[in-house]
């Protein structure tokens, strides 16, 4: 499934770059790079689709 999200990026006290999808409740993931954030949050979102297929 292909599909466009917003992705809501902060950078937490200690330097972590948290991003989070706020239409997929529970997908979230952090990084200290966005270059590492962006993989992490795509297979976050991969995670967070296949787990909504299943239920």
């Amino acid at each position: 499934m292909t599909g466009k999200f917003d992705v809501v990026i902060e950078m937490d006290a200690e330097g972590w770059l948290v991003a989070s999808v706020p239409s997929l409740h529970g997908c979230h993931t952090q990084a200290r790079s966005f270059h590492g954030l962006e993989a992490r949050i795509r297979g976050a979102i991969e995670l967070c689709l296949d787990d909504d297929d299943a239920s």
